[in-house]
């Protein structure tokens, strides 16, 4: 299974066996959960046992077809899509200046920036809504798009930060002694070069609102549902196995955004190696 040097000792390959034999328990322990109760949304009767009597898609059918949950799954989308842009644009423009040398107490400004991944969302909850009600800005899309925005800001300046840490500024000098305004040199050599990191992080601001609840519950209304707050309400109304079936599909767009920011990090490593 595993080709160990001529070197390495019997009780080192022990080691090693018994470290990823390790790892591989921890990962079925914390897949465990997912694995059982993805099955179950293809269950033929509504109900959350085993042995299931049959398979069958009605779950997902009912998921598609209803006009609660299509609703809400438009109104995650647009909230999804609208907050990741603002989020994106606010982020990338907040990293440049954090990057700038001449820029004063550059570590408290980061500080305040990525606050909201350090409070408690229930806290963050409580203070938009203080602050959006004189507004007006409660039971709206608009105040959702906002809120999940800010949420989502951190996430585009960690990312994009970290990837200007790697960024060879001399490019940025070439462009300019050549004639090209900042803008210009912004557009045709900084942003491709950083692209991988701004798609990483408007990847993870749009999966921080896609399954945010706690803020939704605060500031949106029965009309304005998102699919995590439609969830929430029918675990405590109606327990159905299309909540199971919502939830399955959540957890193949979080592993196709895994997949995606894995591949953009090779892509990021790649790039800074062609650059050194």
């Amino acid at each position: 299974m595993f080709e160990f040097p001529a070197y390495v000792s019997i009780w080192g390959k022990a080691g090693r066996i018994s470290f990823v034999a390790l790892s591989l328990a921890i990962l079925v322990f914390l897949l465990l959960p997912i694995l059982v109760v993805m099955p179950l949304s293809f269950n033929a009767e509504p109900y959350f046992t085993y042995p299931m009597s049959g398979w069958s898609t009605r779950w997902y059918e009912e998921f598609f077809g209803s006009e609660e949950w299509t609703l809400a799954l438009k109104n995650t989308l647009i909230v999804g899509f609208a907050s990741t842009t603002l989020a994106t644009v606010l982020g990338v423009l907040a990293s440049l200046g954090l990057m700038n040398p001449k820029l004063k107490g550059s570590v408290w400004i980061t500080g305040v920036l990525v606050s909201p991944m350090i409070v408690p969302v229930i806290i963050t909850a409580v203070g938009v809504y203080f602050a959006f009600s004189p507004l007006g800005l409660t039971s709206s899309l608009l105040g959702l798009t906002l809120a999940h925005a800010a949420l989502g800001v951190p996430f585009v300046v960690v990312t994009v930060t970290a990837t200007l840490a790697g960024f060879n500024e001399t490019l940025s000098r070439a462009g300019r002694s050549l004639g090209a305004s900042p803008m210009r040199v912004f557009w045709q050599i900084k942003l491709p070069i950083i692209f991988p990191g701004v798609v990483s992080g408007g990847l993870f601001a749009f999966a921080t609102s896609f399954d945010e609840v706690v803020v939704a519950l605060f500031l949106t209304s029965a009309d304005q549902r998102t699919v995590p707050r439609q969830m929430w309400s029918g675990i405590r109304e109606q327990l159905s196995p299309t909540i199971l079936a919502v939830a399955t599909v959540l957890v193949a767009l979080s592993t196709v955004l895994l997949v995606t920011l894995e591949l953009l990090r090779r892509r990021t490593e790649r790039l800074r190696g062609n650059a050194s």
